[in-house]
């Protein structure tokens, strides 16, 4: 009997552990776009990157000195680097210039949402009606909000191309992170040290630009531990350990994070087409998840 019920408490502690894993990724995930307007306010998009995955392979690599073990295997190090220039470096480069040039980290945040929806599609080849009513619904709600940055609020038209290649970056990348088994301590190392190379690129294109003052440095520490590090550690390792579908079905949360800080903190209110295209993307992704 007492064999019972340890095994029972053993189960329910390591739900109570895997719902708090997500809910610290949803929030970490959603605070990171309002952290990362902060930072752009004092510094160009090239500087900020790079600044920030600086930091983060100083910490990795601290970490992997510590653990007394660098790296994963020879065998699989194109993958992770493939990987790591979608998912890290493509992502990052089109998420910060998409916010650079005018998409508020709410609006931005609504596109991402689009993710668990693609990453269905991509996955999965049959549908039912409920889950092709929830793709189409999904997609009218992404139309909407493009709709609205563009005819209504006049936004940079480029600033939503970049802002829809991160949806493709992020979709693609989870896709071919999920096929990489090595432990995440041991592909990120790699992938930031790529992600450093890429950012030295992006200067000889976007020129550095800070100010050597907190208001650039906080943010960028934050970025650069709590997000890339901590945040990204746990995305990997759920995307590691879960089934990718519902592993990225997480994003559809973080909008209404992000656009509820994007509100409190910085005063940027959705309108009502924008809100309405949440809306319609939320419920599209819970009729594809029904289940």
């Amino acid at each position: 009997m007492s064999n019972l019920n340890s095994s029972a408490l053993a189960r329910r502690v390591g739900a109570w552990s895997g719902v708090g894993t997500m809910a610290a990724f949803v929030l970490l995930w959603g605070g990171s776009a309002i952290v990362t307007r902060a930072a752009l306010d004092h510094g160009s998009a090239s500087a900020v990157l790079l600044a920030r995955y600086g930091i983060a392979l100083f910490v990795l690599l601290a970490m992997c000195a510590r653990r007394g073990r660098w790296g994963a295997p020879v065998g699989s190090r194109m993958r992770i680097v493939w990987a790591g220039l979608v998912m890290v470096a493509g992502y990052s480069v089109c998420y910060f210039e998409s916010m650079a040039r005018g998409i508020t980290p709410g609006m931005l945040a609504i596109v991402l949402g689009v993710q668990p929806v693609l990453t269905l599609l991509l996955q999965e080849r049959r549908f039912n009606a409920m889950r092709l009513c929830g793709l189409l619904l999904a997609l009218a709600g992404l139309a909407m909000v493009v709709w609205q940055g563009v005819m209504q609020t006049r936004l940079d038209v480029l600033g939503l191309w970049f802002a829809m290649a991160a949806l493709a970056c992020i979709t693609l990348g989870a896709i071919m992170q999920k096929r990489i088994q090595q432990e995440p301590m041991d592909v990120l190392p790699l992938q930031f040290a790529v992600m450093v190379g890429v950012c030295l690129l992006f200067t000889q294109v976007q020129p550095l630009r800070w100010e050597n003052t907190v208001g650039f440095w906080l943010p960028v520490v934050f970025l650069g531990v709590v997000t890339s590090v901590v945040a990204q550690l746990l995305l990997y390792r759920l995307i590691r350990r879960g089934n990718l579908v519902n592993v990225t079905s997480l994003f559809y949360l973080v909008p209404a994070v992000t656009a509820a800080l994007d509100f409190l903190v910085l005063g940027n209110a959705l309108s009502a087409l924008a809100l309405l295209g949440m809306c319609c993307i939320l419920a599209g992704v819970v009729a594809v998840h029904r289940r």
